[in-house]
């Protein structure tokens, strides 16, 4: 995985992957009427784990739907420090929007950082696509299956160029330039971006930056989305512009946000990160709710 000078962490975006290569999820079998399924044993489910579908998927009596994302019993820690992961147990599900809300420091970007195989777990098991993934080369497919914005988007951006950033993750797909910067002018016109294409990068605002960020993770047709506080440091029209963007899209997502009203309009379920674990069994219902104070009239959050 290449990753550039300018950025302080990390970058998604370097997986290497042959052309054409498009890793796919196995279809569900069809059972003649004659044929017997037996009952599934009975199992105890991790915290946050279900069987619920979602609406579009159907499922004969009896049949089992993976999750995506899984992981169980996993701890990390940096070096010299307290495990800020602690036998932690998430499962994931295709058609699922869920928001992550927990103080600074409690190990969510962490969490999500160790599912695209920046980090690895001190102990513990990662199942993502159906299959347990520990060494570098096993995170190659997640990389291009799953998208990662960044919390700050200074660590996603780093070519001189608006298209040439969105432009990159399609050519390490294997896209020819004139294809990648094709599928990179549709990504920012989708986002109402089309005229950013030439512009210097680092002279964006904040919030155009974070637009352009999302921007290049849409670019690579993820089929999941881990959103590590996409609207930080946002004004509030740039906030409900990324609600309206992300509202559109027929994608499963994680969303980190200190914001309920913000998570509220695009979440079905919020959860906490405590004591290294994720609190599941009694969810946060996220609301929008209508208060008056003397600052009301000031952009603010509530936490």
């Amino acid at each position: 995985m290449v990753t550039s000078e300018k950025s302080p962490k990390p970058s998604t975006k370097s997986a290497e992957f042959s052309p054409g290569e498009h890793p796919s999820t196995p279809e569900s079998v069809e059972r003649s009427p004659d044929e017997h399924r037996s009952p599934p044993e009975s199992t105890e489910l991790s915290p946050g784990e279900h069987r619920s579908t979602p609406e579009n998927a159907e499922l004969s009596p009896g049949e089992h739907r993976s999750p995506l994302i899984q992981l169980k019993k996993v701890t990390f820690a940096y070096p010299g420090r307290e495990p800020v992961l602690q036998d932690l147990d998430l499962a994931f599900y295709a058609g699922q929007r869920i928001g992550l809300v927990a103080p600074n420091g409690s190990g969510k970007t962490t969490l999500f950082h160790i599912i695209m195989g920046l980090l690895k777990p001190d102990r513990g098991r990662l199942t993502l696509f159906g299959q347990e993934r520990r060494r570098e080369r096993d995170f190659v497919e997640v990389r291009r299956r799953i998208g990662l914005l960044f919390q700050d988007a200074d660590d996603q951006l780093f070519s001189p160029t608006v298209i040439e950033d969105v432009a990159f993750g399609p050519l390490n797909l294997g896209q020819s330039r004139t294809e990648a910067r094709t599928t990179a002018e549709k990504a920012l016109a989708d986002l109402g971006l089309a005229d950013f294409a030439d512009r210097v990068t680092h002279q964006l605002s904040g919030g155009e930056k974070r637009l352009v960020s999302l921007a290049t993770v849409l670019a690579m047709a993820p089929e999941v989305l881990l959103l590590d506080e996409p609207t930080n440091g946002l004004d509030t029209d740039t906030r409900q512009r990324i609600v309206e963007i992300l509202n559109r899209l027929d994608i499963s997502f994680i969303l980190i946000s200190h914001n309920l009203d913000f998570l509220s309009q695009l979440t079905e379920e919020v959860y906490t990160l405590t004591a290294g674990r994720i609190l599941t069994d009694q969810p946060m219902a996220a609301h929008q709710h209508t208060h008056v104070h003397a600052h009301g009239t000031v952009p603010h959050e509530h936490r």
